[in-house]
């Protein structure tokens, strides 16, 4: 894949650059090979096997590794300021654009070893990112959790592989799926422990119930720029790999996963939302919101069906809109203030740019019509209800609108009296960011048949 060499290419023009003295240089050189990562991902990708048949380049993973270069483009020139005159700016810059590279191999592996590969290169980059903050206790903390509930994860995914491996004789995913179709009937009985062992692996990734209690912690404990990359680009490629996996290559044997993730998805949509109601750091918030929107996403593969389309449109609108938060959370930061609820009080006269942002952003995660939220989530409770599941429709409505309540603390907190005058300046360029991120969130929900094509 083009894609995975241009990036690594950026990664290492990045460690060059402390050597070469060009660190100036450094962000907008970054923001070029993106561009042009996207259009090698969209345009210059030959489908096939690749990398001794171990990478699958189709359509699916070449819509789903555009999606996350995308992201990754507005999520450097949203933390732009944050890299900015920062002393680890080379290094920091490198660990993120290798992580993408892992993310980029998630929605393309065609072997296990591939899939164990891609979530390393990922997870191994977040857990220094999350702790880059060296001088705040909290943000080691947070990083100390995740690296330990990540090794974790990382032993039930290897544990799960080697039994798949031991129960089919290959890694290869074709191979597999073909001995689920043809001998499902004399597969061992540890082929479908290994099969769930991956599954607890994934589900860490995604920050599913009850794997999701490192969330809150790393979120509210990493800088905030690294929080939206976690938000955002590590939760699309975790999903892309569990589409790769499950729907497609585990499809014969659904009766032993669909149960298991449909419990799952209820308990994420009930423990999620109840949890953020008593929330008063926002990023705290945002990160329940974030487990919560994995379980409706959820809803889409326990329904069955072709749903690849589906939640490509829902995680990026999701990912739009979460980055929307995250800015204005940064410009918060920069300002001077904290991220509880407190601060924001008063938004709209400090700073109406930043304000209604956040509310677009917030009514989109609600699910309030027209924006891209309210089609997400109509589109998979119209998935769930045809495939028979009115139990999980129902739930995912009622959670719902528990979500509708904390969205609109933080919008009402906004528009309220109190807060003082004081005015919040952001540059020309994130307010160029957040009207692209915006109109995107309009633009995905007035015409939702142009992103589920898949």
């Amino acid at each position: 894949m083009y894609v995975i060499y241009i990036i690594c290419a950026l990664g290492i023009v990045s460690l060059l650059a402390e050597i070469f003295n060009f660190k100036k240089a450094l962000l907008p050189i970054v923001t070029v090979g993106l561009l042009a990562a996207i259009v090698a991902a969209a345009f210059g990708e030959n489908t096939g096997l690749a990398f001794s048949e171990m990478v699958l380049i189709d359509r699916f993973s070449v819509v789903y590794s555009t999606l996350i270069i995308t992201i990754a483009f507005f999520w450097f020139w949203m933390a732009y300021s944050y890299f900015h005159n920062r002393p680890q700016l080379t290094d920091q810059s490198a660990i993120v654009l290798f992580s993408i590279v892992g993310a980029v191999i998630l929605t393309a592996f065609a072997n296990m070893a591939m899939l164990f590969l891609g979530i390393e290169i990922l997870s191994i980059a977040l857990y220094a990112l999350a702790g880059s903050k060296k001088n705040n206790l909290f943000s080691t903390e947070s990083a100390f959790k995740y690296f330990l509930m990540g090794s974790f994860a990382t032993g039930f995914l290897l544990m799960g592989i080697a039994l798949v491996y031991g129960a089919t004789g290959s890694f290869e995913l074709l191979a597999i799926q073909s001995a689920t179709t043809n001998t499902a009937q004399s597969l061992p009985s540890f082929f479908y422990v290994g099969v769930l062992l991956i599954l607890v692996g994934i589900s860490f990734k995604v920050s599913l119930v009850p794997f999701h209690f490192w969330a809150p912690d790393v979120y509210e404990g990493a800088p905030t720029p690294i929080t939206a990359f976690m938000s955002t680009i590590v939760k699309i490629a975790a999903f892309a790999a569990l589409l790769r996996l499950f729907p497609v290559c585990f499809a014969a044997i659904s009766t032993t996963w669909v149960v298991v993730f449909y419990v799952m998805c209820v308990l994420t949509l009930l423990v999620s939302s109840i949890t953020a109601v008593y929330q008063s750091n926002v990023k705290r918030m945002l990160a329940y919101s974030s487990v919560g929107h994995a379980g409706y996403i959820l809803i889409a593969i326990v329904s069955g069906g072709n749903v690849g389309g589906l939640v490509l449109y829902y995680l990026t609108g999701y990912a739009v809109a979460s980055l929307i938060a995250f800015v204005v959370i940064h410009q918060l930061e920069e300002s001077g203030r904290t991220v509880f609820l407190s601060d924001f009080q008063g938004l709209f006269r400090k700073s109406p740019w930043l304000a209604v942002s956040m509310t677009i952003a917030l009514l989109s995660l609600a699910g309030i019509p027209p924006l891209t939220g309210f089609f997400g989530k109509y589109l998979l409770l119209t998935q769930a209800i045809g495939s028979g599941h009115l139990t999980l429709a129902l739930v995912a409505i009622f959670t719902s609108l528990i979500g509708v309540y904390y969205y609109f603390k933080v919008i009402i907190s906004m528009y309220s009296a109190a807060g003082g005058d004081q005015t919040i300046r952001i540059s020309t360029a994130q307010k160029a960011l957040l009207f692209i991120l915006v109109t995107m969130v309009v633009v995905l929900g007035v015409f939702p048949d142009w992103f589920t094509f898949l």
